[in-house]
Formats: C-alpha cells, sequence, structure tokens
C-alpha cells in the first residue's frame, strides 16, 4: 500500500474510513482493497461516496456484474 505524502491533504471521509479500519485491525491488504473498492465507487457516482442512495449502489452492482466482475469480488466490494 502507497501511503500519501505527508503533505498531501486527505478529505475528512477518507482519514475516517482508515481510522475505523485501523480501529477493526484490517490488515494493510484489507484496507488497501477497501479504499481501491470505494474509489471505484467514487468514480462511477462522479461524485463523494458518502452521497450515495440505495439505487446508486444497485446501479453500481449492476454495471460491475455486466463488466464480468466475479461475485467473490463483487462481494468485497459491497462490503467497502
Amino acid at each position: 500500500m502507497q501511503y500519501p505524502d505527508l503533505d498531501t491533504p486527505i478529505s475528512p471521509l477518507r482519514q475516517r474510513l482508515i481510522d475505523d479500519m485501523n480501529m477493526r485491525r484490517f490488515s494493510r491488504e484489507t484496507q488497501r482493497n477497501y479504499l481501491r473498492d470505494i474509489g471505484r465507487l467514487a468514480s462511477f457516482l462522479g461524485r463523494s461516496p458518502d452521497t450515495a442512495t440505495a439505487d446508486d449502489l444497485r446501479r453500481f452492482q449492476i454495471e460491475q456484474q455486466n463488466d464480468g466482475v466475479p461475485v467473490p469480488t463483487m462481494n468485497s466490494i459491497v462490503s467497502a
């Protein structure tokens, strides 16, 4: 996992996610994967992932399925 430059600002949402994952003792690999998956959702939405609606999440899952993402990977993305 690459760490951001200390001078690079981190959004409050990203920092909260990182803090929560550290508190829950997620491995570095799990943290990297979750951050990647949340980034995919943010790219899909074109906005912050904390604004996603249930319908947005459903559309995202359908797109992932249509793109051929395997079920275990989709489950991991949903967990993130």
